[in-house]
C-alpha cells in the first residue's frame, strides 16, 4: 500500500468542500497535457487506482483520484440526501472545476460511473468520460444481493461489527494479505455509515439514462469510452457491450480482470486510457 513514485497524499478544495484524493504528477513535476480525474465504486476509495497513478501521469499529466464525499478520508455529513447520485454527480462537477482551466478527463469505476454519468447529464463538459466496470443502470444478480444486505445490515449493526463478523473473516480466509486487511479496515471504518448505506441504494434503483448520454454525446462531440474485465462479476459484461453499442462507443475488454481492472490489470487498463485520452487531445487542439 505504498505510494508510488511521484504519487503523494492532498486534498482537493471545492465550493461544495474538501476532497481527499492521490495525485500523481509526471517526472518533470510539470504536466502538459489534460489533467485526469478518477472516480470510485460503492465500497471503493481513491486508492483503488494505486497501481495505475504513475502510468497515467508519466504520460504528462496530473492525475488524481478521490475519495467521494463520506468515503474513507472524505468527510461527509449525516443527511443523506448527500449521497444521491445527482448530490455526488454535482461534487464531481465541482471538482473537474477545481482541477481545471484545461478540460479534464474523466473516469468512474463502478457505481462511480454511475455518478460520473449524473454530472455529465447535468451539464459537466469533461475532456473525455470513460465508463470503467460500470453497467447501463440498477446493479442486480449476486451483486445486487450484496448491495441490499449491505444497506439493510448497516442500520441494525453498524460498520464495526458487519467488519467483525463478515467482512475481515472473508479477507483473511482467502489469505489477503494483514497490510491490506489492515487498510481495508480503516477504509470500511473511515465511511459514513448513512452515506454508505444510501449509495447502497442508489446503486439498486439507478434508471437506464444511456439513451440520454448518447444524444449527450453526439450533441457535444464527447468521447467515452467502455472497460471492463473479462470476468467482471458486478455488471454482466454482455450487458455493458450493449451499453457500448448504444452510446456509439468504444469498448475495452481487460483479460485477466474482473470487476476491478486498474488493480487486477494496471499496465492493460492504463494503456486503453492513455489511447483515448491522447486522442482525444488530437482533436481538441
Amino acid at each position: 500500500m505504498s505510494l508510488p513514485p511521484g504519487v503523494r497524499r492532498t486534498t482537493v478544495e471545492t465550493p461544495r468542500g474538501p476532497f481527499a484524493a492521490l495525485e500523481a504528477l509526471p517526472g518533470s513535476g510539470m504536466p502538459d497535457r489534460c489533467p485526469a480525474l478518477l472516480v470510485p465504486g460503492l465500497t471503493g476509495s481513491k486508492e483503488d487506482f494505486l497501481a495505475v497513478l504513475e502510468t497515467l501521469a508519466a504520460s504528462g499529466r496530473r492525475v488524481v483520484a478521490i475519495d467521494m464525499r463520506g468515503q474513507y478520508e472524505s468527510l461527509g455529513p449525516d443527511d443523506e440526501s448527500a449521497y444521491t447520485r445527482a448530490a455526488l454527480g454535482a461534487d464531481v462537477a465541482a471538482l473537474l472545476s477545481a482541477l481545471g482551466p484545461d478540460p479534464v478527463h474523466l473516469v468512474g469505476h463502478s457505481f462511480g460511473g454511475l455518478v460520473c454519468r449524473e454530472a455529465v447529464l447535468g451539464g459537466a463538459r469533461p475532456a473525455s468520460f470513460t465508463l470503467m466496470s460500470s453497467g447501463p443502470a440498477a446493479i442486480g444478480g449476486q451483486a445486487a444481493a450484496r448491495a441490499r444486505a449491505l444497506r439493510d445490515a448497516i442500520p441494525e449493526l453498524g460498520m464495526a461489527q458487519i467488519w467483525e463478523l463478515s467482512l475481515e473473516p472473508d479477507y483473511l480466509g482467502r489469505g489477503v494479505q494483514r497490510e491490506i486487511v489492515a487498510f481495508l479496515k480503516a477504509r470500511t471504518l473511515g465511511n459514513s455509515e448513512k452515506g454508505l448505506a444510501r449509495m447502497a441504494d442508489e446503486i439498486l434503483t439507478a434508471p437506464d439514462r444511456v439513451d440520454e448520454l448518447a444524444k449527450h454525446c453526439a450533441d457535444t462531440a464527447l468521447r467515452v469510452l467502455v472497460i471492463y474485465g473479462e470476468d467482471d462479476d458486478a455488471w454482466d459484461p454482455r450487458a455493458q457491450a450493449a451499453m457500448a453499442e448504444r452510446l456509439n462507443a468504444p469498448k475495452v475488454v481487460i483479460p485477466g480482470a474482473a470487476h476491478s481492472p486498474a488493480w487486477d490489470a494496471p499496465e492493460t487498463t492504463a494503456a486503453a486510457l492513455l489511447a483515448l485520452w491522447s486522442d482525444t487531445e488530437r482533436t481538441l487542439k
